[in-house]
């Protein structure tokens, strides 16, 4: 993929590296040309100086060809204006913004912008690793060798496939609670936070679904 980022403080020169490793293309952008120092020398990608949102900027980065664009300077402000531009501009197909206010995250959320928010990703994060989720039988299912569980989604789920939780012939998420109503999910389906999955379980997979959960909740 090739992926532009724009800001590049510690979060930026992080996902860069961490990209190039997966050897995707990136190019980052900032508008302190001393910033891309964090790069390092072994750097293999491009850096533009500019600003962000600056359409031109984008161009030279080479934005109409990008397939990701995430925004990660210190301001919400910059990185919702530079993701919106990337979005419904140059219709770049995965965009993602890093705000710091939590209640901003959730608004730009719902207008359909994907936010990234450190202080309450990280505050879920804690809870998932202090509080392992665990699947408890509703019912059982024929001879009692299949149970019906539920259970809060894991946070770090969110935005991953409902399959990312099934196994063949083990156990299947049948199920999704979201916002008061249930519905069958269908395939490629993505979970949200505060989720309530409705899941068949085999009795006997009951302890690999439970490690599964909690090694999810562990990162």
């Amino acid at each position: 993929m090739r992926i532009i980022i724009v800001g590049c403080g510690r979060q930026g020169a992080s996902l860069a590296q961490a990209l190039l490793l997966k050897s995707h293309t990136v190019t980052v952008i900032d508008r302190d040309p001393l910033a891309f120092e964090r790069l390092g020398p072994s750097f293999k990608g491009s850096t533009v100086t500019g600003i962000g949102f600056d359409q031109d900027v984008l161009r030279q980065a080479g934005i109409q060809r990008a397939d990701g664009f995430a925004a990660v300077t210190s301001s919400d402000e910059a990185n919702v204006v530079a993701a919106r531009i990337a979005r419904d501009i140059f219709r770049v197909p995965r965009v993602v913004a890093r705000l710091y206010d939590p209640g901003q995250a959730e608004i730009y959320s719902r207008l359909g912008l994907q936010t990234v928010a450190p202080v309450a990703w990280a505050t879920h994060r804690i809870c998932d690793l202090l509080l392992l989720h665990e699947a408890e039988p509703t019912c059982n299912i024929g001879a009692g060798n299949v149970d019906l569980v539920t259970f809060d989604a894991p946070h770090l789920l969110a935005g991953h496939p409902v399959e990312t939780l099934s196994l063949a012939g083990e156990f299947q998420v049948v199920a999704v609670t979201r916002g008061g109503k249930t519905f069958l999910p269908t395939r490629g389906a993505l979970l949200q936070e505060g989720d309530l999955l409705h899941m068949v379980v085999l009795a006997s997979s009951a302890s690999r679904l439970d490690q599964i959960l909690k090694s999810q909740a562990g990162g």
